[in-house]
């Protein structure tokens, strides 16, 4: 695992400090990871509201079809990436049967990023609230809390520590998501251009010392956002003792 990863840094730097930060600083790739980082932002707090919704009623709605929803969340999981880039484009594209035409727009580009990074969430704090005790909450009612406070205030605590590790798994995933979105996006840069897809562009102008530098951007962000998952685990078991 190290080999490759001290292959990338090595090229990054193969033409020193000047060349790595000169990489990194042109106007285009700062573009593409701006870009990368706001609407991996975005689609993370979207999704951390959204992914525990759809865990609540999971775990506590009973409905026809409940099995088949269960199912359909692994989904993104199941499906290769590239295939769920045609799938967007072809459902939300120019020809498309949506009244709306989101390809090539940043729209488009969130909206696969939602798709790829929804279960996440959901799968980490699905069975957070199969294991919390009841108890706490009708003691809570009991004692005429209302529904919200019930949740804001005993329910939200514990879940709070799943959220955010499935929320942390979810910015990683969008970081350096490339295939569901290199056909919705069109690499339009300054305008759709991802880091992952400039990466991709660079290799195939040649320019591999570029596409290394912002390669090595996302690895250092992606420790970071791993190493804030290892804390919220760490929270986490705290939390539950």
């Amino acid at each position: 695992m190290l080999l490759p990863l001290a292959a990338v840094v090595s090229k990054a730097f193969g033409g020193g400090a000047d060349a790595f930060w000169h990489a990194v600083s042109d106007r285009q790739a700062l573009a593409a990871l701006r870009l990368t980082l706001i609407l991996s932002l975005v689609v993370t707090a979207v999704n951390a509201v959204m992914g525990t919704l759809i865990a609540w009623v999971l775990v506590r709605d009973e409905f026809r079809g409940k099995s088949f929803v269960n199912s359909l969340i692994d989904l993104p999981f199941a499906l290769p990436t590239i295939v769920a880039g045609l799938t967007l484009l072809a459902l939300y594209g120019p020809r498309g049967p949506a009244p709306f035409n989101i390809a090539y727009t940043r729209i488009g580009v969130a909206t696969a990023l939602l798709f790829v990074t929804l279960p996440f969430v959901v799968r980490a704090v699905q069975p957070v609230l199969l294991t919390l005790d009841r108890e706490s909450e009708e003691a809570a009612e009991s004692l005429g809390a209302s529904p919200w406070v019930t949740f804001r205030r005993v329910i939200l605590p514990s879940l709070m520590p799943a959220i955010l590790s499935g929320g942390a798994l979810a910015f990683a995933r969008a970081l350096g998501e490339f295939g569901s979105i290199v056909l919705i996006a069109g690499n339009l840069p300054f305008r759709t251009e991802l880091a992952s897809v400039f990466i991709y562009g660079s290799i195939q102008s040649d320019d591999t010392q570029a596409a290394a530098a912002v390669s090595v951007v996302l690895l250092l962000l992606a420790l970071v956002v791993r190493g804030l998952i290892a804390a919220l685990d760490r929270w986490g078991r705290r939390h539950e003792g």
